[in-house]
């Protein structure tokens, strides 16, 4: 099966690249996701050695560093705490609605990518990420393009 990429957008003063450096095995689960379309790529397409493309959102909104999935999707506990920020009542351990999966970092930046770099670059012109209206926090990326930000990251940083 061939290998996909992801990127993945988190808010940094909510889970930063840096935060994700530093946990345990610097693996952490990607919680909190309650879009049916994110859930879906979780649930159904990610797999073990998939790429991740590491996003801060909102402020300064940059593709900051890379990660990789180390886990296939699996129900999201959280939706079951009523304690926690990202609970639905109508998800269960019994009929889970939310799933998650981990990610491990691989490597951060030498400096962000800001979305209005990439917005200038040919390559990524049909990037998902680019598209008007598109929100996803979770949202595929091609082999091509992967690549090419990690060519960005490169440049930027000798």
């Amino acid at each position: 099966m061939a290998k996909s990429y992801w990127l993945m957008k988190s808010e940094p003063n909510v889970f930063s690249i840096t935060d994700l450096k530093g946990s345990p095995g610097k693996t952490c689960y990607w919680d909190g996701v309650r879009n049916y379309k994110a859930r879906n790529y979780m649930r159904d397409e990610m797999k073990v050695g998939d790429g991740v493309l590491f996003y801060h959102s909102r402020v300064d909104p940059a593709v900051v560093g890379t990660a990789k999935v180390v886990s296939k999707g699996y129900p999201d506990h959280t939706a079951w705490d009523p304690a926690s920020p990202y609970y639905d009542a109508k998800s269960g351990p019994d009929n889970p609605v939310w799933y998650m999966v981990d990610i491990q970092f691989q490597s951060e930046f030498a400096r962000p990518l800001a979305l209005a770099e990439l917005r200038k670059v040919r390559a990524l012109k049909n990037m998902v990420l680019l598209r008007k209206g598109v929100r996803l926090s979770v949202q595929p990326v091609t082999a091509e393009e992967f690549r090419t930000i990690l060519g960005l990251a490169r440049r930027v940083s000798k």
